[in-house]
């Protein structure tokens, strides 16, 4: 359960720095809150700061156990070679997915559908002529979990009705005037995370802050993004992952705040950490007699 636990945090941490390895980079990237290149190389290093802080926590409660060795495992059958092709033609047509929306800049949605089309093609003329239909594209696509389709659509529009009404702007003002920089707004954003999906979280947060106000890649998207992201590891129930260890592992919510929270928060904050002080350096701030709020 412990090794879960780790595959957890290693899960929330490593989505962080592209923006499609988590959901919640993903929305700042389609809305322009982030782009491609500057979220890699600055959200790197904060993100396997944050990790490795809170694997070496962990790491130190990790007990000798034989059980593993003396485990018989079947043998690992080999993939059949047209498989091979369309397994690394999936893999490529996401990782290109940041670079068609940086060239061309189109949507990224467009690039998944370019994607999703040259996937079809391909299994398409793999299994020409075979009747077995469930090895392509629309037997897979009968399969989409529609319900945690419609769960986000749902959030979105709440969000958009907030937004429209302007509480998400009075909220914006009350967390301006009672909190004293962004850095700390951000931080209790991931905080947050933990008890409440991060999704309309950072939604939400979205519509509290105008694009014309924090442009692109500035401070606070990159730093919500790494909040978001690494902050619904303290609990278990504050990610995705998370609440798969639980019905994998009948891992419950006392052993996970008992073994883990401490770790996943201990990296957390020396992810911030890193990112305020990689911050200060790229733009001088350190060297200019102290790190700006």
């Amino acid at each position: 359960r412990l090794f879960g636990a780790m595959v957890v945090v290693a899960a929330n941490a490593g989505g962080v720095w592209t923006p499609i390895g988590d959901v919640t980079t993903t929305m700042l990237w389609i809305n322009n809150q982030l782009s491609t290149i500057p979220t890699v190389t600055e959200l790197f290093l904060p993100s396997v700061v944050c990790l490795v802080g809170s694997l070496a926590f962990l790491v130190n409660q990790v007990e000798e156990d034989e059980s593993l060795s003396e485990s018989i495992l079947p043998p690992p059958s080999p993939l059949a070679t047209r498989g091979q092709v369309v397994f690394w033609m999936g893999i490529a047509s996401l990782l290109s997915v940041p670079i068609f929306a940086e060239l061309t800049g189109l949507p990224p949605y467009l690039a998944m559908l370019t994607g999703l089309g040259a996937i079809w093609t391909l299994t398409d003329v793999i299994h020409m002529g075979e009747d077995n239909e469930e090895m392509k594209v629309p037997a897979a696509l009968s399969k989409l979990d529609t319900s945690g389709i419609l769960f986000f659509l749902g959030i979105l529009m709440s969000i958009g009705v907030l937004d429209k009404s302007g509480l998400l702007k009075d909220l914006a003002v009350f967390l301006n005037e009672n909190l004293p920089s962004q850095d700390i707004i951000a931080t209790v954003i991931g905080i947050a995370s933990a008890l409440i999906d991060n999704v309309p979280l950072v939604a939400a947060t979205m519509g509290m802050y105008d694009l014309a106000e924090y442009g692109t890649d500035d401070k606070l998207w990159q730093l919500i993004a790494l909040c978001a992201g690494t902050g619904g590891s303290i609990l278990v129930i504050g990610s995705a992952s998370g609440v798969a260890l639980m019905g994998l592992e009948k891992v419950d919510f006392l052993w996970y705040a008992k073994k883990v929270s401490v770790g996943a928060a201990v990296g957390y904050f020396a992810g911030i950490a890193t990112y305020l002080a990689q911050n200060a350096i790229l733009t001088g701030a350190l060297f200019e007699g102290g790190v700006t709020p």
